[in-house]
C-alpha cells in the first residue's frame, strides 16, 4: 500500500521538477531540493519494512 502511494508520489514530484525546470527562474533552485525530498520518501519506506523484518 504505502509502496505504491510514494511511487506515485515520486512520479508526480518528478513531473513538477520537470516543469519547473523547463520554465526556469528560481524554480530551477527548488527543484533540485524537491526531487531529493519526493524520491527519497520511498527509500525510507523500504528501510523501515526491511528493518521491521530484521
Amino acid at each position: 500500500m504505502y509502496k505504491s502511494k510514494s511511487l506515485n508520489f515520486s512520479i508526480i514530484i518528478v513531473k513538477l521538477c520537470k516543469f519547473l525546470r523547463e520554465n526556469g527562474g528560481t524554480g530551477y533552485d527548488l527543484s533540485k531540493q524537491l526531487i531529493r525530498f519526493g524520491t527519497s520518501i520511498g527509500a525510507n519506506i523500504e528501510e523501515a519494512q526491511n528493518a521491521e523484518i530484521h
